[in-house]
């Protein structure tokens, strides 16, 4: 296998309990333990000839027990749960996220257009396999199917939240450190700041030595397949006793502490998601002069685009008079 390294930790989430893992590829999904299929209260509809309408954007819950099998899409997995129907039809042009956070099984989400057409899918997005289709173009005025569907056969309660897409975009400071990633193109061979994920090309860790660092990550195709890039670092530890990154994302990214200094035994410490454009603070605690582990990546194995930007303030590089401003009034000196 070209990963070598598959760790996962339980990380508490929304109620749930999530994988999270430190690899760039996803690995093999669980088998899924049935719960009595037992009918609920019905919101969606069952099939498409009885679909129930929805606005666009717009918002409804609801559960698939009880309802038939009755259409399946492979993206990437297939499957045999039963499934529900929305119809809706914007009244312009827009872009949407279809979003199905929240829902209590392994879920999988598509729409077909008024002939049918499949015109997106996903499967696994967060990584308890609840679904999300990212920034789908609609037309305004045309009908759109939306089916909440499972995988393996498993069903359950659901939340399906259509949102018009706003884009988030970073602009790097000038001055900034930059992390310099080559192009995430078509079967990337990762061998820069790769860390533990890649170890027969190598183990690479970058390090950060400003207070601004501008880095890239994404998604690519390698042989076939989705990887993330995923950026390993090793940091030294500053007179103050602790690390202190603010950072920020055009996609959701984790930042997580990571040990110990091993590729054998390394584990998530304290994790993280910044973005899109919404910040976050991790402090990561050490001996002075001392070296810890950190790691940047997207929260998913596949994304909208291929590279996107995020952008870290720290109290690393030379040491500047922080302890009397907020982060915000630093990050001012540099816009």
């Amino acid at each position: 296998m070209r990963i070598t390294i598959a760790i996962a930790v339980l990380l508490a989430c929304a109620g749930a309990t999530a994988a999270l893992d430190l690899g760039s590829h996803a690995g093999p999904k669980p088998p899924v333990n049935l719960p009595p299929n037992i009918p609920g209260d019905r919101q969606g509809g069952d099939t498409i000839a009885d679909a129930t309408p929805i606005t666009i954007p717009g918002y409804d819950t609801g559960t698939t027990a009880g309802y038939t099998d009755d259409y399946d899409v492979v993206c990437p997995f297939g499957g045999t749960s039963p499934d529900v129907v929305y119809v809706g039809t914007p009244a312009a042009d827009i872009v949407v996220d279809i979003d199905l956070f929240g829902s209590d099984y392994d879920t999988k989400v598509y729409v077909f257009d008024e002939e049918l057409n499949v015109v997106a899918c996903n499967d696994d997005f967060y990584a308890d396999y609840v679904s999300k289709i990212e920034q789908l173009a609609l037309q305004g005025g045309a009908l759109y199917y939306i089916v909440v569907d499972g995988w393996s056969g498993d069903y359950g309660n659901y939340v399906l939240d259509i949102r018009e897409y706003v884009p988030c975009v970073l602009e790097c400071p000038a001055g900034a450190e930059q992390e310099g990633e080559p192009p995430l193109v078509q079967d990337y061979v990762d061998t820069f700041n790769n860390g533990c994920s890649n170890s027969e090309y190598g183990i690479n860790f970058d390090t950060i030595t400003s207070e601004i660092f501008c880095g890239v990550s994404g998604w690519y195709l390698f042989q076939g397949l989705q990887y993330r890039d995923t950026d390993w670092f090793e940091l030294v530890v500053p007179e103050s006793g602790f690390i202190e990154i603010l950072g920020d994302a055009e996609q959701p990214t984790y930042l997580l502490e990571i040990g110990p200094m091993d590729c054998n035994t390394v584990d998530v410490i304290q994790d993280l998601i910044v973005g899109p454009c919404e910040e976050g603070t991790l402090v990561i605690p050490g001996e002075p002069g001392g070296s810890v582990w950190f790691w940047v990546g997207p929260t998913t194995f596949e994304g909208p685009v291929d590279m996107y930007d995020y952008v870290l303030y720290s109290n690393l590089g030379e040491p500047t008079a922080v302890a009397d401003r907020s982060w915000t009034e630093v990050k001012s000196l540099f816009r």
